[in-house]
């Protein structure tokens, strides 16, 4: 089956595209780059960088603005699904839904009034399995973007390792927090995996934080 995958650059969506590509035909990625920072449907931080990621994968990849005004957003997700049927005759569509009814619901409402597949393949897997997933995949991942106490600026660009996830563990007891980052408590953004041919490169970068929230803004990065 010929499948779109809605494409944010962070851990989850990459994961949902690898598992998705074991059985089904990847047309294209697709992303949708928020006008606004915080956003009810789509990741924000390093979003400009999924083109670079795309390459890297040689996955053919459409990036379209969207307002990041609440529902309206999905006016944008529609059209840029609408867009990959057009132009690469997809029968679905890939999501990197772990938990969220929110997003999940909306997505594949749109899904059936265009009469596509929805697949989400990590709905309900257990956050811990999923950050061990990332390990024994070799995924390699940074956090971008924090929003809960008690993260400070060190976690910005800490890669998702061995011992970031028995921190974020650790955190899940001691603070209530969503360790894989369901809740919007952390961001991320693949660097290498075993779908990239090659990995990005973060030349540049600067963090902004602020009580307990934050982000990384990639300024220069490329292929190596």
């Amino acid at each position: 089956m010929k499948l779109a995958v809605l494409f944010s650059g962070g851990k989850d969506s990459y994961l949902a595209l690898q598992y998705a590509s074991v059985d089904h035909k990847i047309s294209c990625l697709l992303t949708l780059e928020s006008e606004k920072e915080d956003s009810w449907m789509f990741h924000t931080p390093a979003i400009e960088w999924t083109k670079l990621q795309a390459k890297a994968m040689k996955i053919d990849h459409l990036i379209s603005k969207t307002s990041g005004v609440k529902e309206e957003e999905l006016d944008d997700l529609g059209s840029i699904i609408e867009s990959a049927i057009s132009k690469y005759s997809i029968e679905g569509i890939v999501t990197g839904a772990l938990a969220s009814v929110y997003q999940s619901t909306r997505i594949q409402k749109i899904c059936n009034d265009l009469g596509l597949w929805c697949f989400n393949p990590l709905w309900q897997m257990p956050q811990k399995q999923l950050l061990q997933e990332l390990l024994s995949n070799k995924v390699e991942s940074i956090i971008t973007g924090i929003a809960a106490e008690p993260f400070d600026d060190t976690w910005l660009g800490r890669c998702i390792d061995s011992e970031c996830v028995d921190d974020l563990m650790s955190l899940e007891s001691r603070y209530r927090i969503n360790p894989a980052g369901e809740g919007g408590e952390i961001e991320s953004f693949v660097l290498n995996a075993p779908l990239f041919h090659k990995s990005v490169r973060i030349i540049e970068s600067k963090k902004y934080y602020s009580n307990f929230s934050g982000r990384l803004e990639i300024k220069k990065a490329l292929l190596i």
